[in-house]
This record gives C-alpha cells, sequence and structure tokens, in this order.
C-alpha cells in the first residue's frame, strides 16, 4: 500500500469541520466526515486513490493534513492531482470575506453568517458525479435519495481494500454508459430516471457532453442551457449540477423545495413562500447566491436561531 502525507492551506477564513459536517450521517464505505477526518475515494488518471483530511490550523490560519493511499506508487505529478481535487471539493481558493461584505445589507444572513463563520461550500469530485445524484435526487426526499445512492455506488463503483476495508469510487461513466436499465432500477430508480442516468452517461464518455467545455463558459445560463438539451435534465437538475459540480456560486437552484422551506423559516415565519419570493429576498445575497443558499441551508442543519 503506497502512502503518502501532504499538508494545504486555505485563503481563510475556512472552519474545515464546519464545511465537512454535512457528511455526518454519509456511508463509511463511500464518503464520511467523522471524529475530525473526512475521506473518500477518487480517482487519479485511473488509479483509485483513498483520500483522507484533517485540520490543523485554525479558522483564520486554516492548514490540512491530506492523506493519499493507493495500491500503485502515485508520482509527484498523480500526487499533485489529487491535491487539486482536494483543492476544489473544498473550494480553498475562495475567499469569504468579500461575500461576507456582499451580504451585509442581509440582516437575516448577516446573523446566518455570524454562527457559520468559515463555511465554505463542498463540491462533488467531478461534475458527472454531480450531474448524476442530481437525476437520483429529483422529486424525492433526501433520506429515500441518500438510500439509493449508497447502493448504486457499491453497485456500480470501483473498489479499493484499504486495511481489509472496502471502500467505493463513484462509478465511472463508461460503466453506467454500459448499464442496463434494469440493473439501475433494481436500487429504486424509476425507469425514466434509469435511462436518463444512462444516456447522461453515455454522452460523457464519448464526449458529446464535455465538462471542461463548459467550465470555459461566462454566462452560467450557458452552461444551464447546454445541460437541459439532455433527455432528463430540467431546469433544477442542471442548475444542481452546475453550482455542485461546476462550482458556478453567482447562481442557486431558485426552485428547489428544500431552500423555499429554509427561507420560510428564516424569512418568513413559515409562512410558504412562493418561487418569486425566494428571488425576490435572493436579490440581497450579492453575487455569489449559490454560496448564500449554501449557508441558509446550513443553518437548519446547524439550528441556527432565527
Amino acid at each position: 500500500m503506497y502512502t503518502c502525507r501532504h499538508e494545504l492551506s486555505s485563503i481563510p477564513p475556512f472552519d474545515f469541520n464546519l464545511s465537512a459536517r454535512s457528511f455526518l450521517t454519509g456511508d463509511p464505505q463511500i464518503q464520511k466526515y467523522k471524529n475530525g477526518k473526512y475521506w473518500q475515494i477518487i480517482r487519479v488518471k485511473g488509479s483509485l486513490v483513498h483520500l483522507s483530511v484533517r485540520a490543523l490550523g485554525t479558522v483564520d490560519s486554516p492548514l490540512l493534513l491530506v492523506k493519499l493511499q493507493s495500491q500503485e506508487e502515485l508520482s509527484a505529478s498523480d500526487q499533485k492531482v489529487a491535491l487539486d481535487i482536494v483543492h476544489f471539493i473544498f473550494n480553498l481558493q475562495l475567499d469569504l470575506n468579500s461575500f461576507y461584505e456582499e451580504v451585509q445589507n442581509d440582516k437575516i444572513l448577516t446573523k446566518v453568517v455570524q454562527h457559520l463563520r468559515g463555511l465554505k461550500t463542498i463540491s462533488t469530485a467531478t461534475p458527472f458525479e454531480a450531474l448524476v445524484l442530481s437525476i437520483i435526487e429529483q422529486q424525492i426526499s433526501q433520506n429515500a435519495a441518500h438510500r439509493i445512492e449508497q447502493k448504486f455506488v457499491k453497485q456500480f463503483g470501483d473498489v479499493l481494500q484499504i486495511d481489509g476495508d472496502s471502500y467505493y469510487a463513484f462509478p465511472a461513466p463508461g460503466k453506467l454508459a454500459s448499464a442496463r436499465t434494469a440493473e439501475l432500477r433494481e436500487f429504486g430508480l424509476t425507469q425514466r430516471k434509469a435511462e436518463y442516468i444512462c444516456e447522461a452517461s453515455r454522452k460523457v464518455a464519448d464526449g458529446t457532453l464535455d465538462f471542461e467545455k463548459l467550465r470555459s463558459y461566462d454566462d452560467v445560463n450557458d452552461i444551464i442551457n447546454e445541460l437541459r438539451k439532455i433527455r432528463g435534465i430540467g431546469i433544477w437538475t442542471a442548475q444542481m449540477t452546475t453550482v455542485s459540480g461546476l462550482q458556478r456560486l453567482d447562481y442557486y437552484p431558485g426552485g428547489d423545495l428544500g431552500l423555499r422551506r429554509v427561507v420560510s423559516h428564516y424569512y418568513c415565519r413559515g409562512r410558504k413562500v412562493t418561487n418569486h419570493e425566494v428571488h425576490k429576498i435572493a436579490e440581497k445575497w450579492g453575487t455569489l447566491k449559490g454560496l448564500a443558499e449554501s449557508y441558509i441551508m446550513a443553518a437548519e442543519r446547524e439550528k441556527v436561531p432565527v
């Protein structure tokens, strides 16, 4: 077993433990945060790598200890790729201070920020992962989606053995492109969702859907429109993929039911709100509305008082 360790810094402030806590209930064989450590399997040039991360520094002097383990020796180039993935997952280059300045006109969000200072959004390791997860999560509860996702990854994901334990990587596009819809349905997916995942996977595998090209788009709406050309990808799925998989924090999923519920709680004393009302409230969220949305959603998880 090849093992190496690195230390990574982040633009402050950064609260690693607060940011990673959304994975407290994750599956320990897939992606998990526990006792100050976050881990998952990533792919580095075809090799599976067990990635674990701990915080060494403070919120204002953030430093991470990154441990990489693989069955194969990782070259200096491989290690750089792995560390770049860590940078992306934890958004280490994001400067939160400019965001905090922008939201000062929103009294609710200002209070939330005070409680959640240093929170950075966690992204999926690849845009493909975000796309597939967003399809699975269409119009079902988070708990139901997570149960399906865990079974799905363990069935189709490649496995890496570490110290006698099995860990699963998110399935590669080629693996899902060749899967039969009946296989996908065994884990609770509808026929339509199974078809959407297979078709989207084929487009990624053959290069028809090029996420690197989408990254280069200046206008986030061009990304949304490109994704919506794919069968089964509506506005919500395209939005979720763009925010969590391409890290476009200048955009947010305005039609998300969970967001409407949380906005109702924090801004409207529990009264039901429309998408239009959410958009009006979000006008005070500055340019990084996707980040603001993450703070509001995290506020519910962390039980931030109104």
